[in-house]
């Protein structure tokens, strides 16, 4: 049937579940793939490492992006506008930036 919905049981570890903080991710892509590096860059830290790589195929890449559209629209919708910081004069890290390998 056409609008019928699959059931997927996902399963969630205690570890995975603790999930890990970033603030930067740094995104590149292939012909075949897409690859996307988060890592946290703290204060008075020179160097950020990258914690998690998550590599997708150009389709998934796309339906990730359309979700996150959707959960911002629709959390902003219940909880208000996210409003982003100006960037520092200085041109500095801040907040969540995205780098282009």
């Amino acid at each position: 049937m056409p609008n019928e919905k699959h059931h997927i049981d996902v399963e969630l570890d205690e570890h995975v579940a603790q999930g890990t903080y970033a603030n930067l991710a740094i995104i590149s892509h292939s012909p075949s793939e897409f690859i996307l590096d988060f890592a946290a860059l703290l204060p008075g830290t020179p160097k950020a490492k990258v914690r998690n790589r998550i590599i997708l195929a150009p389709e998934h890449a796309k339906r990730l992006l359309l979700s996150l559209q959707e959960n911002v629209a629709r959390y902003e919708n219940n909880i208000g506008p996210i409003r982003l910081p100006k960037p520092p004069a200085d041109g500095g890290p801040q907040g969540f930036n995205m780098g282009e390998a």
